[in-house]
């Protein structure tokens, strides 16, 4: 698919790795709506990029009726959707046990209802949605991209929720895609390392630059944009379909 051509949903699209995905694709000449529930920089960033490309959903991804409604907004607004990223995430840092106690059950809960299930209410109301779209030369009708992590893979010391939570996004990547193939769309996940997102605003640029020595090369955090530039191309490439991409500088995560 080219990107001048498309209209892509991105979830969490408000900041992090979801604004610099909006930003790449209206740069690109694409149109984004932007599914967050951050009402006030959602619309910040629509009036920044403009209103006759960009559209903001106050949207929860853990609500059908929501995430439904979201949907039907921006084919209203755009004509279809072609694309969803999907971005919005929450973690959490708890032992399984420790001098507090177990891990508390609704915080696991959460994390999983939101980064798992939440992604997987946005892919499949998106689908019906894409299905209906004319096939282009190549027979695609969608792309949907997910965000896992390297947590997936190599979860540190209380992640036990935000792992589980990747992996289940990892795990689900290549049977939704093969569920999805009759209808012409593709599903990819992106598993970033440490990049720096909102997540470490909070921490002083010697921790910053501390985390970013840990990976071999280049031995800096990862940047917003380099997503952008991944998701982008998942979209325009048509043989990427059913695989989870890890974007990490060759890091493997040690235990803390």
């Amino acid at each position: 698919m080219n990107i001048q051509d498309v209209v892509v949903i991105v979830t969490g699209g408000a900041s992090g790795l979801g604004e610099a995905t909006v930003r790449k694709v209206v740069e690109r000449g694409g149109k984004a709506a932007i599914l967050d529930l951050s009402r006030e920089k959602g619309i910040s960033l629509a009036q920044e990029l403009g209103r006759e490309r960009v559209t903001y959903v106050h949207t929860d991804v853990t609500s059908e009726e929501s995430v439904q409604e979201a949907v039907e907004q921006v084919a209203g607004t755009f004509g279809t959707v072609h694309a969803a990223v999907n971005c919005a995430g929450i973690g959490v840092a708890q032992k399984t046990l420790s001098r507090n106690g177990p891990h508390r059950l609704d915080s696991f809960s959460k994390v999983i209802q939101v980064n798992l299930i939440g992604s997987f209410n946005v892919i499949r109301l998106v689908a019906e949605q894409m299905a209906g779209n004319e096939p282009n030369e190549l027979g695609e009708r969608g792309v949907i991209i997910n965000t896992a992590s390297v947590a997936a893979f190599e979860g540190q010391v209380g992640q036990a929720a935000y792992s589980a939570s990747k992996g289940g996004i990892v795990g689900m990547t290549l049977p939704i895609a093969r569920d999805l193939a009759p209808y012409g769309i593709r599903v990819m996940t992106i598993a970033p390392g440490l990049f720096d997102t909102p997540l470490f605003d909070s921490l002083p640029r010697a921790a910053k630059d501390a985390l970013g020595a840990m990976v071999p090369f280049p031995p800096r955090l990862g940047v917003p944009h380099e997503f952008a530039m991944l998701a982008t191309h998942i979209i325009e490439n048509p043989m990427l379909n059913g695989e989870t991409i890890r974007l990490d500088g060759a890091i493997r995560m040690q235990p803390k």
